[in-house]
């Protein structure tokens, strides 16, 4: 069955860096665009980042613009997402989705607090 994995979260300080991981399994990985999302709470979910399927083209959300990198590892079938000068407004659950396949993962908590 189709699975997502994602790992790497945790309560961080205003500017420091966290590096999230998501781990996949149930279908080709290698052919689909992947994606990060996040929902903070109280807020609608949002679109982070995506990467095409040879990792070649990133897209980012204006929000984390030169913060944020995301990257997969095709043989691994595992995307990542660097996250760097973190603020309070990047707190929120994140998961990752294979762009047309219809499952999430449990999401991972990311918490920047002073």
């Amino acid at each position: 069955q189709v699975q997502f994995v994602e790992s790497g979260g945790g309560l961080v300080q205003p500017g420091g860096s966290l590096k999230l991981s998501c781990a996949t399994s149930g279908f080709t990985f290698h052919y689909y665009v992947m994606k990060w999302y996040r929902q903070a709470p109280g807020k609608e979910r949002e679109w982070v980042a995506g990467v095409t399927k040879d990792g070649g083209v990133k897209n980012y959300a204006e929000s984390v613009k030169g913060r944020f990198t995301i990257s997969r590892d095709n043989r691994r079938r595992t995307v990542y997402l660097q996250m760097n000068s973190l603020n309070v407004e990047d707190t929120a659950v994140y998961c990752c989705k294979a762009e047309g396949v219809g499952y999430w993962g449990q999401g991972t908590q990311v918490t920047v607090s002073a």
